[in-house]
């Protein structure tokens, strides 16, 4: 997964993977965005909430887009967690 995180025009952070970049457009699946959860945490909710569950990729015009960034490691791995078909063994050590 090439995990991003895109800032909108709209000033929307979405932290997605990004499938295909060319000069007009991007290409991005699993959209995600951060929402305040109280007590000073974070919880995320999909960016495009209202669309099919059949569909997989979105194309998003380059005008709309401030930046591309890499996101935290911390983060990478949540977001791997929630959408990667393979599940990971969790890294604590057996005694």
């Amino acid at each position: 997964m090439n995990v991003k995180v895109i800032r909108l025009t709209s000033g929307e952070d979405i932290v997605t993977s990004l499938v295909e970049e060319n000069d007009d457009n991007i290409v991005i699946q699993d959209a995600i965005v951060a929402v305040p959860a109280g007590g000073g945490q974070l919880g995320f909710a999909p960016w495009a909430p209202l669309l099919r569950n059949d569909v997989k990729e979105l194309t998003v015009s380059k005008k709309f887009v401030i930046y591309i960034a890499d996101v935290n490691d911390e983060l990478v791995e949540q977001y791997e967690e929630m959408f990667s078909p393979i599940k990971k063994p969790s890294k604590k050590l057996i005694l």
